[in-house]
């Protein structure tokens, strides 16, 4: 049954007593409740506007101070954001619009604007991307807290917030299963993985060095920079319609251990799918069927036979991973691993484990990393830093005869083909008498050609062959040799340390160096440490070279 309204009206004036009875201001006098109303107001951080006039003192030029523009103490509206109707894909003015709320996997980009305001105190470079630290004026006024556009976030040279998270649930996993780090240290702050990333995000192929096969710090961040790239796929608005990371493994052991790792980043989207011999073809195929994997973790054999299958397509791989180049060469899998190269239509980046200790893995090296690559490594020895550059030693009985060799060398590497790969070629010279017959005989093959200057100097009036640049040995230590394919020392060094600076230093982006060096009866003291550096290498001994050298043992002894 209805109320009336007498009923009703009893009521409100019920409220309206109990809330007149609450009431402060009822209570007490008329300037005690003006001071309470004022503490409140200062409080809150709310003045009336007698009260937020300027404090500055009264001048001889204005003693009124009334030459002030009056300020505007009202606080500003602060408006919710009204998300818009339209895809929160699209871009306006230039702006990225954030992904709708609830989706945090993979869109890591945070919509509430509460969060934007707070003032973000010890945050690290893995923090949310849309804040920032305080920038706190030198003149004393406030704090203001500028949110970072995320491309500009992207811009500034650091991972993303996602990747770090990735990395956490690595280690997190990894922890559990026992598996620890070096030191237990933060993967984030490994610095292979810092210049992996780098070299990344510029789009370079990488040729890593360090060792026959990959770490789990390695794989760590390789399989959470692949994570982010698909993260940041998605928000464009991009789908995946195969596996974007292809792991290629030597064996069955290997492909377990790095999907122990990957595995770890399910929690986030990414599935991952292992394939090796010792699983039936008929249950690997089942499984492909029912999982769309956006990792895949393959020996080469059972990939190119799924494949001819048409069990799975890789035709559209981003990330190609080629872990202990040495071992799949050794079980012959070369041309296997070409056929899957293949199959590949796009020109994805490439990551080849190769510590190069073998003369016959440069050949594959050289056919799946073709354009410019970064050499990336944490161990500094020679054969590390001298992977994929090939050394060659010529003996000569005549200071003429070298300068002839060196030329010959110079034409057979360039050919009288006009559109040249080779574009900088690099002289050593250390003995005076032979640095103006050189030029003079390099001029006169119709090469540019630049002396008297350090490596690195740019060459004017260059002709359609390679620039040549003529230097003398005391240049070795300053210079830049990372851009030069090809080094030819026509004299050979007083100094070993000169000849592996060269070495450890020259054609740092690419797999297809070559270092030539001329040696005569003068440099004999030489030998034996250079023979050791060609076998630390991998490289071939010349027999005139081992000849030179058992002939010098026999007069010393």
């Amino acid at each position: 049954m209805a109320k009336g309204d007498d009923a009703l009206r009893r009521k409100k004036n019920k409220l309206n007593r109990k809330k007149q009875r609450a009431d402060v201001s009822a209570t007490v006098s008329n300037r005690i409740a003006a001071i309470i109303a004022a503490k409140k107001r200062r409080l809150t951080g709310k003045r009336r506007n007698c009260q937020g006039m300027c404090f500055s003192l009264p001048t001889p030029e204005n003693p009124f101070n009334d030459k002030y523009e009056k300020r505007d103490i009202r606080g500003k509206e602060t408006k919710k954001p009204v998300p818009s109707k339209a895809d929160c894909k699209v871009a306006i003015n230039g702006n990225s619009v954030a992904s709708k709320k609830g989706t945090l996997g993979r869109n890591h980009v945070s919509t509430d604007h509460h969060q934007q305001q707070e003032t973000v105190k010890g945050n690290n470079w893995w923090d949310d991307p849309t804040m920032s630290l305080k920038s706190i004026n030198n003149l004393g006024k406030k704090n203001v807290v500028k949110p970072v556009k995320e491309q500009d976030f992207e811009q500034s040279g650091c991972p993303s917030k996602f990747l770090a998270l990735c990395l956490n649930s690595v280690q997190n996993a990894m922890r559990h299963n026992g598996f620890s780090a070096e030191e237990d240290k933060p993967l984030f702050i490994d610095k292979w993985g810092v210049e992996f990333w780098k070299c990344y995000s510029v789009g370079k192929d990488i040729l890593e060095t360090s060792g026959a096969c990959s770490t789990i710090e390695q794989i760590a961040w390789i399989a959470s920079t692949a994570a982010d790239s698909i993260a940041r796929k998605e928000k464009e608005g991009l789908s995946l319609t195969g596996p974007f990371l292809l792991f290629l493994v030597p064996s069955q052991e290997k492909a377990i251990k790095v999907r122990t790792v990957c595995k770890s980043l399910k929690g986030h989207g990414i599935h991952t799918v292992s394939l090796h011999t010792g699983t039936s073809i008929d249950h690997q195929i089942h499984g492909l069927k029912s999982i769309e994997p956006e990792f895949l973790v393959s020996t080469p054999e059972r990939l190119l036979e799924l494949v001819s299958l048409k069990a799975i397509d890789i035709s559209g791989v981003s990330l190609l991973v080629v872990d202990g180049l040495e071992t799949l060469i050794k079980g012959g899998h070369s041309d296997v691993i070409k056929s899957v190269r293949q199959h590949i239509s796009t020109n994805p980046h490439m990551v080849v484990f190769s510590d190069c200790s073998s003369h016959a893995s440069i050949p594959l090296v050289q056919n799946l990393l073709c354009g410019s690559i970064h050499r990336l490594s944490v161990n500094n020895s020679i054969s590390s830093q001298g992977a994929c550059i090939l050394q060659s030693i010529h003996v000569c009985a005549s200071e003429e005869e070298k300068i002839l060799k060196g030329i010959q060398v110079l034409d057979q590497a360039c050919g009288d083909q006009p559109n040249l790969q080779l574009s900088k070629v690099l002289f050593v010279v250390g003995n005076d008498s032979n640095f103006n017959p050189l030029v003079t005989a390099i001029e006169s093959k119709g090469y540019s050609v630049a002396v008297n200057s350090a490596p690195g100097s740019e060459i004017k009036n260059r002709k359609r062959r390679p620039a040549v640049l003529v230097s003398k040995v005391e240049h070795i230590n300053t210079s830049d040799f990372g851009g030069f394919e090809l080094v030819i020392i026509s004299d050979f060094v007083h100094s070993i340390d000169d000849y592996v600076q060269i070495l450890t230093r020259m054609a740092r982006h690419t797999v297809s160096g070559a270092l030539h060096s001329f040696l005569t009866t003068e440099n004999a003291t030489l030998i034996k440490q250079l023979i050791e550096i060609l076998e630390r290498c991998g490289q071939a001994v010349p027999d005139a070279v081992r000849n030179l050298c058992h002939s010098i043992s026999m007069v010393e002894g």
